[in-house]
């Protein structure tokens, strides 16, 4: 299928500064891309040289098919949500959501019946004769979505629309985006720092740090199978351990040698020093009794099983983050996720003895 929008090579120098460098990438017709970053990795920047607000410095953009690297943004095919809204404050809800189509000189009766699919499909059917100050933030938003949508672009452009609602505001809202998103079968890009955001509603993530794309991959891959420990840390919780490769799917971490049944794709020289890297969800744990060995807790055979004990819980409602820590690991500390009737079935608390087991098909690995 060929791309519906395509970046070449675009940079954005401002001065001496370089927000962006060499940056390519390519999404497909009706497909959700977050770029997902930190604060001035470069993501909202590469949104604006899309929408034509701000000229990159270098590189080719091409949109289904045209290049559109230097026309103007309102010759330009796309709809813009900002994080502040940006609605009109003295124009109702219809005028606001009607805007771009009279000034493309819809006739009205066309324009009025455009706006009343759009408020109905955001949910507000009722609401085209308020004013933005009447409407909560979470309203306002649709309202803006709606906006957006009303000449239907081949484009939507998502500028972190959710960030200043309340967390469960925010939560409902972006699932009724993703679901009008694939109602509507529009291409979409949306910035957010939000890891959970963007792991929920993307069909591909886009990581941006420094300026760069430190990896491109749907929100599994990004989570599962990250490729560069920038992306390991900033994407989740994760435990990370201090170690040296051991031969052939083998690392040594402390006196434990543990095995791993991928190496991120790297040969990672016998001896060399590395940072491991393992989600919480894939330290797997298991009561221990007095004088069991740890072996005896999990299946016959089972690697990367070690004796530890619950240095901390940290409860979180139905689950809690306990950490724990083992002889074997040079008392090096892992996080792992249990539920709270676990360490009730168990009477487990601070102190207690566990066997855990790290999941060798979950193991990251990069040389420091």
């Amino acid at each position: 299928m060929p791309s519906f929008l395509k970046l070449e090579g675009i940079e954005k120098r401002f001065g001496t500064f370089t927000a962006l460098k060499g940056v390519d990438l390519e999404t497909e017709q009706g497909e959700f891309v977050c770029f997902l970053g930190p604060s001035g990795c470069g993501k909202t920047t590469l949104l604006r040289i899309i929408a034509g607000l701000e000229a990159q410095s270098a590189g080719r953009i091409e949109q289904a098919g045209k290049d559109i690297s230097r026309l103007p943004p309102s010759a330009r095919d796309y709809g813009i949500v900002f994080q502040s809204y940006a609605l009109f404050p003295n124009l109702t809800v219809a005028d606001n959501v009607a805007y771009g189509l009279v000034n493309r000189k819809m006739p009205k009766a066309q324009a009025r019946q455009r706006v009343q699919e759009l408020v109905q499909l955001v949910g507000l059917p009722d609401s085209q004769d308020k004013y933005p100050a009447q409407l909560s933030g979470g309203q306002q938003q649709r309202i803006a979505l709606a906006r957006a949508l009303a000449t239907s672009p081949g484009l939507l452009l998502l500028d972190e629309p959710l960030s200043a609602l309340d967390a469960i505001v925010r939560v409902h809202l972006r699932q009724e985006i993703r679901s009008l998103q694939r109602t509507l079968g529009v291409t979409t890009i949306m910035v957010t720092h939000d890891q959970e955001e963007a792991l929920s509603v993307a069909d591909r993530i886009v990581v941006m740090n420094h300026g760069v794309i430190e990896q491109v991959g749907t929100p599994e891959q990004v989570y599962r199978e990250p490729a560069s420990p920038f992306v390991a840390d900033f994407v989740g919780r994760v435990n990370v351990l201090s170690g040296q490769a051991d031969g052939e799917g083998r690392l040594r971490v402390g006196d434990a040698v543990l095995e791993v049944a991928s190496a991120s794709g790297q040969a990672l020289a016998r001896g060399a020093d590395i940072k491991v890297y393992l989600r919480p969800e894939d330290v797997l744990a298991q009561p221990l009794p007095p004088s069991s060995a740890a072996q005896e807790a999990f299946e016959p055979g089972a690697s990367n099983v070690l004796p530890a004990r619950i240095d901390k819980i940290e409860f979180l409602g139905a689950y809690c983050l306990a950490r724990v820590s083992s002889a074997g690991l040079g008392e090096q500390g892992l996080t792992t996720v249990l539920s709270m009737n676990f360490l009730a079935e168990h009477g487990l608390g601070v102190g207690s003895a566990l066997a855990m087991r790290l999941l060798p098909e979950r193991i990251r690995c990069f040389e420091q």
